[in-house]
């Protein structure tokens, strides 16, 4: 079994920054590629940003490309994965949830694969943060 724990959502200004952070604790071993997505009010559920088991692939959303740095720190009792956002906008305000993959779904390109054929079918996920952006 895997938990994942995000916190760090809050409100930001725009043009401001906000850091959120995904802890993943259980079995570890079992705990692939991790991603961040975000759902905004009236809208689909959105991948923004993912990353692979290593950490040494990533991926980044147009939306987000330039303005989110996704990263993430393995340790023995704990994978912990965190999104830097910066240069905030009206439009990142959403409810911000991460989700991984088990070892057995394989690399972090499969996911993205899966995902843009519209399958968002994850192992793990999260409860979720809301972002709220405005000045």
């Amino acid at each position: 079994q895997v938990q994942l724990a995000e916190s760090g959502g809050g409100l930001g200004e725009p043009g401001g920054s906000l850091r959120l952070s995904c802890a993943a604790s259980g079995s570890l071993s079992e705990v692939n590629a991790m991603a961040w997505f975000r759902q905004a009010p009236g809208k689909e559920r959105e991948l923004i940003a993912a990353i692979s088991g290593s950490g040494r692939g990533t991926y980044y959303s147009n939306s987000v490309k330039g303005r989110f740095t996704i990263s993430r720190d393995n340790t023995e009792n704990e994978n912990t994965v965190t999104l830097q956002m910066n240069v905030l906008n009206r439009e990142d305000t959403a409810v911000y949830y991460c989700a991984g993959d088990s070892q057995a779904m394989g690399a972090l390109n499969g996911m993205i694969a899966r995902v843009q054929r519209g399958d968002y079918d994850m192992d793990y996920w999260g409860k979720g943060t809301l972002v709220i952006v405005s000045s």
